[in-house]
């Protein structure tokens, strides 16, 4: 029984009538350009949600969360990423053999001296969406921990993130 005053959902809707229709671009209009990072001084967290952002597409307006749409990532220097409030020694990284008493945990500190483009993959890993998609996505992230890339014939485009500095 409708209370008295109140007006249904339909008559309070300005489209009323029409159909709003889920988007899917197509495959020959996503233009995926070439971007190339300077992990230098910058905070891993704040780096790595730039990026998955740039490799999910959602800085495009056709933008769509069902369809790889975004952009190649290059990521260079990243030995020299800053790992804030003691997280070097607190945060593990874990692997598991498979077999019973198989877990080994790392410090992000001995992996950052050691294998430092995985510690960056891996965070970035962890922000794309998970299945087919998401790995589809991690193939467009090229991880170099010295300054230098085998990808100068892409022409990548220089991407600087102030806002990913470290602050102190």
């Amino acid at each position: 029984m409708p209370v008295a005053g109140a007006q249904s959902a339909v008559a309070e809707c300005p489209m009323k009538g029409f159909w709003l229709r889920t988007f899917s671009p197509k495959l020959a209009e996503v233009k995926r350009t070439w971007w190339v990072v300077d992990a230098e001084d910058l905070v891993l967290g704040r780096l790595s949600t730039e990026v998955a952002r740039l490799l999910r597409g959602k800085h495009k307006t056709i933008f769509a969360p069902h369809m790889d749409t975004g952009d190649h990532v290059i990521i260079i220097n990243a030995s020299k990423i800053v790992l804030t409030a003691g997280k070097g020694e607190r945060t593990f990284s874990y692997n598991h053999s498979g077999y019973p008493g198989g877990l080994t945990q790392t410090s992000f500190t001995q992996l950052l001296q050691e294998k430092p483009e995985e510690l960056v993959r891996n965070a970035i890993k962890g922000m794309l969406p998970k299945g087919p998609l998401g790995r589809q996505m991690l193939t467009k992230l090229k991880v170099c921990a010295g300054p230098t890339h085998s990808h100068h014939a892409q022409s990548p485009q220089v991407l600087d993130l102030p806002q990913a500095r470290r602050t102190s």
